[in-house]
């Protein structure tokens, strides 16, 4: 796999869980207010972490770590991603991928074969705003489907969205929950800081009273909490 980052331990990725978490290089979306964007547009002769560093690491770490957690990026272009993941479970490690929801049939995939553990899927936006807000065109089928599969799934799973002012407002944000009814989401606040595209970098994020009146719109129609 292409992986552009690598974090050693983290307790706050994976839900009661002691993880490491891996990003992987490229994304199918281009949102404006990203703040991975050295891992979106990938120079040709950027360099990457050697998975032979990655398993040397796991492998001292069996009975310490719980889980890996799979982000981006968008991990579902790593044609290698279903080897890889096999190679981390033969290590007795827990499996939480992160994903934008462009590949449902990769997705299904991982789920048919037991690939992962835990599902996270960022919900742009209402079907309406979503290509505003990733940034290229989406067919918005292969993110309902996503969302379908993730829900029949049985795994453990959260929708997220990143609020971010210009792109969203309350009605927005009831559309979307309208759409997910009944799911787990979490409104998480935008930072203003290493943007894709630096005019984001000049908004200022809502306030903890605005991402509240948010959660309570949205909390009418799916089970929604707050993120920073």
């Amino acid at each position: 796999m292409n992986i552009g980052g690598f974090v050693k331990n983290t307790l706050i990725d994976y839900p009661g869980k002691m993880s490491c978490i891996i990003f992987t290089q490229g994304c199918s979306f281009r949102c404006p207010f990203c703040q991975n964007k050295e891992l979106v547009d990938v120079p040709d002769d950027a360099e990457s972490i050697k998975e032979s560093y990655i398993f040397s690491f796991l492998k001292k770490r069996k009975g310490l770590l719980d889980a890996v957690v799979i982000t981006g990026g968008e991990p579902t272009l790593q044609k290698d991603l279903p080897d890889f993941i096999r190679k981390v479970r033969e290590l007795g490690f827990l499996i939480k991928l992160d994903t934008n929801g462009w590949a449902p049939e990769i997705l299904e995939r991982l789920l048919k074969e037991n690939l992962i553990d835990f599902v996270a899927m960022d919900i742009k936006a209402s079907k309406d705003n979503y290509e505003k807000a990733a940034g290229v065109k989406v067919n918005i089928y292969n993110i309902e489907k996503s969302i379908r599969l993730i829900r029949s799934s049985g795994l453990p799973y959260e929708f997220r969205t990143t609020v971010v002012p210009g792109i969203h407002d309350k009605d927005d944000i009831r559309k979307m929950a309208q759409w997910i009814e009944g799911s787990n989401l979490f409104l998480q606040k935008f930072v203003p800081q290493n943007t894709l595209d630096p005019e984001y970098e000049k908004k200022n994020p809502f306030t903890n009273k605005e991402m509240e009146e948010m959660k309570k719109i949205a909390g009418q129609f799916v089970n929604c909490g707050l993120r920073a």
